[in-house]
């Protein structure tokens, strides 16, 4: 059987916890800073842990 690909992009996107789990962060922390409160930055800043509904199609695009 042939050795499946990594998708690049999702390797560059999600990290892989010891549990098994998905990590990612949140979108709109790109630009347009200036008019978002310090509140708003700072809850964009935290990694979360991707719903295990949308992990899925993840575990088929990171085999390894």
């Amino acid at each position: 059987m042939p050795k499946l690909k990594t998708r690049k992009s999702a390797l560059k996107r999600y990290k892989k916890t010891g549990t098994g789990k998905f990590l990612r962060r949140h979108a709109y922390k790109g630009h347009l800073l200036m008019k978002k409160s310090n509140t708003q930055k700072r809850k964009l800043s935290q990694v979360i842990c991707v719903s295990t509904n949308d992990s899925k199609p993840i575990k088929l695009m990171l085999p390894y």
